[in-house]
């Protein structure tokens, strides 16, 4: 009964007496609900009111768990299960094998910060907070990025409100922990990782962030970036005592461990394979040192750090975060969770894109060596398909298809409205939400969208996409004082968006920018220029 009790009272969300939609602690049972709350037991669960309605979530064996694990610069053809010939991603094939593949997924932005956004709050870029990667201001060497606001809610808010324990593990990119920005501050009971994206710029920092505080794991720590023009390139001058992404795996493994008997909601945000390139000795050594041969070392003339062996080390990194992938899914098979645990895998973009040096991208990282982008245009940065769509892998057994794979296409705002049905949530009033359920079309059922995907990127010099069944549209420059001429593409018949044929359909192009002007917002932190004059 005493367990009973106290997991009743977790799951129980009373709605009384508040002064807003929302809140920001974990649900409390307040006196007057504890009252009410034993009376209900003593009378057989008669039925009660108390001020105003009370939630009762789903038994806990009723909902599964949520595994979300978030790539960072994992490129659309950078797996085995999309086709990449040389870097071994056995355990992300094996769950695509035993899941469902998403061919037209997309990410909510092309660069990290505004991707999260997206993703937490289930806002496309005409709508969100965040519309563009930019550091918060105060004035810290890794200051963290632009917080969102604590009248938004997240995912996490709307899983923890359903009962579900939240962890998140890796970086976070949404303000620091001193602003309403903070994971703990936005829905999570447990965070440990890089709160500040540009201190993920090392793999060996000098500190992890553990709920709001700053945790010491290198006495001597590497900083992220380096040149070195002339001589020898050590790998481990470049390494120091602890590896960041094992120990934010650690404390992820910590979490699934500590909640196996409840239902959960585990978000990875992972760094891999976000340069700078420090990967695994064990790893590199796993790939041909004839791949290095014909440019020799990288010595950091492209941002980052310095490596003697790119290409061995850009693989290393993809294979480690395989690895770490089946450490999770190996926790679940031991946990015996698999089948009552749905398993989300993408990415948070494209590529990372090239530099100064064209015989490496930025941080020496082997793009175009490894097809990176799966022959699609573009890179990290761009709205051009190689720059937001992503690899998208779905796991859920009895629910999803062993196999399976899906062309309709989907982007972060979709696992929103997902995840809350998942998971018996409700969706918060009053919030704008972008995204459509996806969970019919995981179980095999026809998906519709009632609108184009949208993205308002304010960042790399303004960029406008939207997407309405095969067609679409993209805008760069707009922030510029040339801003580039409207461009349409076909993905039906031209995926690789080659040939630009919006001269031939102008009233395609008016139709997808005023869709585009009738579902946005303006954002004067993220300012798009031309368009916002017009709203």
């Amino acid at each position: 009964m005493i367990q009973f009790l106290a997991r009743s009272m977790r799951v129980f969300r009373f709605t009384a007496c508040r002064q807003s939609l929302r809140h920001r602690s974990r649900p409390q049972v307040t006196a007057v609900g504890c009252s009410v709350f034993l009376a209900l037991i003593a009378q057989s669960f008669a039925p009660v009111t108390v001020c105003a309605p009370v939630t009762v979530c789903a038994a806990a064996t009723d909902r599964p768990n949520i595994v979300f694990i978030l790539a960072d610069d994992l490129g659309y053809g950078e797996l085995g299960c999309y086709g990449q010939q040389k870097i071994r991603t056995p355990n992300l094939d094996r769950l695509a094998a035993d899941g469902m593949r998403f061919l037209q997924h997309y990410s909510g932005a092309p660069v990290c910060a505004p991707a999260r956004c997206t993703l937490m709050t289930g806002q496309h870029l005409g709508h969100a907070e965040i519309r563009s990667n930019r550091d918060s201001g105060n004035g810290r060497i890794f200051p963290g990025q632009f917080p969102i606001t604590e009248q938004i809610v997240t995912i996490a808010e709307v899983l923890r409100d359903a009962g579900y324990q939240t962890g998140a593990f890796g970086k976070w990119g949404l303000g620091p922990s001193n602003t309403s920005g903070s994971p703990i501050k936005q829905g999570f009971d447990r965070y440990y990782g890089y709160n500040c994206q540009r201190n993920a710029h090392s793999f060996y920092p000098a500190f992890l962030d553990s709920d709001e505080r700053e945790v010491r794991v290198n006495k001597y720590p590497i900083p992220g970036s380096d040149r070195k023009p002339t001589g020898e390139v050590l790998a481990d001058d470049y390494r120091a005592e602890n590896y960041a992404p094992d120990l934010i795996l650690a404390e992820a493994v910590k979490f699934l461990d500590a909640n196996k008997d409840q239902p959960f909601f585990l978000y990875l945000p992972f760094v891999e394979p976000h340069v700078s390139m420090q990967p695994p000795q064990e790893w590199i050594d796993r790939y041909p040192t004839e791949w290095d041969d014909d440019h020799g070392p990288y010595r950091g003339e492209n941002g980052y750090l310095p490596h003697p062996r790119p290409r061995a080390a850009y693989a290393a990194m993809i294979s480690d975060l395989d690895e770490h992938v089946g450490t999770i899914l190996k926790r679940l098979d031991k946990h015996a969770l698999t089948d009552n645990t749905l398993v989300v895998f993408t990415s948070d973009n494209g590529p990372t894109h090239g530099g100064r040096n064209p015989e490496f991208h930025i941080g020496g990282a082997g793009c175009k060596f490894f097809d990176s982008n799966g022959g699609l245009n573009g890179y990290k940065g761009s709205c051009y398909e190689g720059g937001i769509r992503v690899p998208c892998i779905v796991r859920w057994p009895g629910n999803v298809t062993a196999g399976s794979e899906t062309n309709f296409p989907s982007y972060f705002p979709d696992w929103f409205p997902t995840l809350t049905e998942v998971a018996g949530g409700t969706l918060p009033p009053g919030q704008t939400l972008d995204g459509v359920s996806l969970l019919g079309l995981v179980k095999g059922e026809p998906a519709e969208r009632n609108k184009p995907l949208i993205w308002n990127f304010a960042g790399y010099g303004g960029i406008v996409a939207v997407r309405d069944g095969p067609w679409k549209a993209i805008r760069r420059e707009i922030n510029r004082k040339q801003p580039a001429d409207w461009e349409l593409y076909n993905l039906d018949t031209d995926r690789n968006e080659t040939t630009d044929i919006a001269a031939q359909h102008p009233e395609i192009v008016t139709r997808l920018e005023q869709a585009f002007l009738a579902d946005r917002t303006t954002e004067p932190n993220f300012p798009l220029q031309i368009y916002d004059t017009q709203q």
